[in-house]
């Protein structure tokens, strides 16, 4: 485990942070517990710093220790010092990464401005592939930045790129697997319940699969999630095989799904593109929008 470094990020309350910035989608602040416990969803220095609309902290709306040695992706959010998040920052930020002792890597990022309902978010992607803590350092942002974690290869339980996927029997519309509601999108289910996991996993097609709950995702991106999904299955017609399965068994969103125990996962949604050999070919975690997944799903599909 690396040392602590002397940066120290400030966290929020999992009420707060739920209520007010709708960051990561961790299955803790999801469901409808009231626990004051800290969230994954960090932000910067408290005292903030200015851009042309003022002064705001960096909200993560990535999920920590889940990332290994590879190409990071890393989507945060600019916030008002009282923990809203502001949907008019700039179309463009550009930042840079310092490892846990202030080194520079020597990158020059930058992004777009993503804009949904549940508040915009910029996706900065870095290659990093020594495990360690490092810092993404928005320009004209707080000092400390926002602190992430690349684990050791090997050492991350759920999926990522370049493993297998695990073949698990996510729930259909001909067996639900203890699942009900089979779907919680309205007021219509999604149609990606044909298939299970395992039988698109052998289908000869690369597949995208989703981990989430339109429902009872207090953080306001899973819903965006699923209908991003419907929304490019047209355009990449029978590329891909497509599948979605619920965090929850029921309506009272208490019990995980199989299918949350299945991938590992602590936090939703979470998205799998992955080839038709099975081979994760990348993992989108807690937030994006159409126009993002459109460009992953360009990258992933066959020549």
């Amino acid at each position: 485990m690396p040392p602590t470094p002397a940066r120290q990020p400030f966290h929020l309350s999992r009420r707060r942070f739920v209520a007010g910035l709708a960051a990561t989608g961790v299955l803790a602040a999801c469901g409808s517990g009231d626990d004051d416990s800290d969230s994954s969803g960090d932000t910067s220095d408290a005292s903030g710093s200015e851009l042309a609309f003022g002064p705001f902290l960096i909200a993560q709306r990535f999920p920590q220790d889940v990332q290994e040695p590879g190409l990071q992706r890393l989507p945060i959010s600019l916030a008002t010092p009282d923990g809203q998040i502001v949907s008019d920052g700039p179309e463009m930020l550009r930042a840079e990464v310092d490892d846990a002792d202030g080194n520079p890597l020597g990158l020059s990022l930058s992004t777009v401005r993503r804009d949904l309902e549940s508040g915009a978010y910029y996706s900065f992607r870095v290659p990093i592939e020594t495990p360690g803590i490092y810092y993404l350092l928005v320009e004209g942002g707080p000092e400390g930045g926002a602190a992430f974690q690349v684990m050791e290869p090997g050492s991350v339980a759920v999926p990522t790129p370049g493993t297998a996927m695990p073949p698990f029997d996510t729930p259909t519309l001909e067996d639900a697997r203890g699942v009900d509601p089979l779907c919680t999108r309205t007021p219509e289910p999604c149609p990606f319940h044909d298939v299970t996991l395992t039988e698109a996993l052998v289908s000869s097609k690369p597949v995208v699969y989703l981990v989430g709950t339109p429902a009872f995702c207090q953080t306001g991106t899973c819903a965006p999630a699923l209908e991003s999904m419907i929304a490019v299955q047209d355009r990449f017609g029978e590329t891909f095989d497509w599948v979605h399965a619920e965090v929850y068994t029921d309506n009272t969103a208490t019990i995980p799904a199989d299918a949350v125990t299945a991938a590992n996962l602590s936090f939703e949604p979470a998205l799998f593109v992955i080839a038709a050999d099975g081979t994760v070919i990348e993992r989108i975690d807690a937030v994006w929008d159409e126009t993002e997944l459109v460009e992953v799903l360009e990258r992933a599909a066959p020549a």
